[in-house]
């Protein structure tokens, strides 16, 4: 479960959905476009996890013995260290990627949740940190319906900030526009910092999580051993 809520949370500050998703906020009925906006986003999200953890995942643990405990905690270590990775690689890109032009977006009734499918489905191909969630899941050994659940909590953290507009929105009305204007323009200057350092602490929390459960396991079997050694000399 903290695998799948850090990397979805990590994963979340995703300029190619935050960005259109404010811009849909200072058009026409906001509220609408962006609630279905982010309903396109969770369902082909969703829905795309979904395919590979029951289809591809499913086919090679059937294929392959069950994997053990540790082999499924140091699966977690290798998933924190992919973000680690990710977080350092933006680090170092973060001027050119605060420079790019943010995405020109237009979309309105119906069509908003059509534009948020269609750029989840084109950006899915490259969503490494889901992939590494998902195999995460899949070599967990847990049944096949505690799989879909974390999948699932992943994609409610994964559309958290997008869930946050609409809010926003709801709640403050016309009110709203200015303060997602300042959002907008903030999170376009600062999107690649913010992005590296919440994948920086997501991929230490993880492979935490990890190594403190083999050292658990490690722990337990050297306890074992000298238990009976101790047997053995007394």
């Amino acid at each position: 479960m903290g695998i799948a809520i850090s990397i979805g949370l990590a994963d979340s500050l995703n300029p190619s959905t935050i960005g259109p998703a404010l811009y849909l906020a200072a058009g026409e009925r906001p509220r609408q476009t962006v609630t279905r906006f982010t309903v396109g986003v969770f369902l082909v999200y969703l829905g795309g996890g979904l395919l590979i953890a029951l289809g591809p995942g499913q086919l090679i643990l059937s294929l392959v013995p069950r994997p053990s405990r540790t082999v499924r905690q140091w699966l977690e270590v290798i998933a924190g260290a992919a973000m680690i990775i990710a977080g350092t690689l933006l680090w170092r890109h973060r001027e050119r990627l605060a420079a790019r032009d943010p995405p020109a977006t237009s979309a309105d009734g119906r069509s908003s949740a059509l534009l948020g499918a269609g750029i989840t489905a084109v950006e899915l191909p490259t969503a490494f940190p889901y992939f590494a969630a998902i195999a995460a899941i899949v070599g967990s050994g847990l049944g096949i319906a505690k799989q879909v659940f974390l999948l699932l909590l992943f994609n409610v953290c994964f559309v958290l900030p997008l869930a946050a507009i609409a809010a926003t929105l709801w709640i403050f009305g016309e009110g709203a526009e200015a303060r997602l204007a300042r959002a907008r323009d903030f999170l376009q200057r600062h999107w690649p910092r913010m992005l590296a350092v919440i994948a920086l602490l997501a991929g230490a929390f993880v492979i935490a999580l990890g190594l403190t459960a083999i050292a658990g396991h490690v722990g337990g079997r050297l306890g074992k051993f000298f238990r009976k050694v101790h047997k053995l000399i007394t």
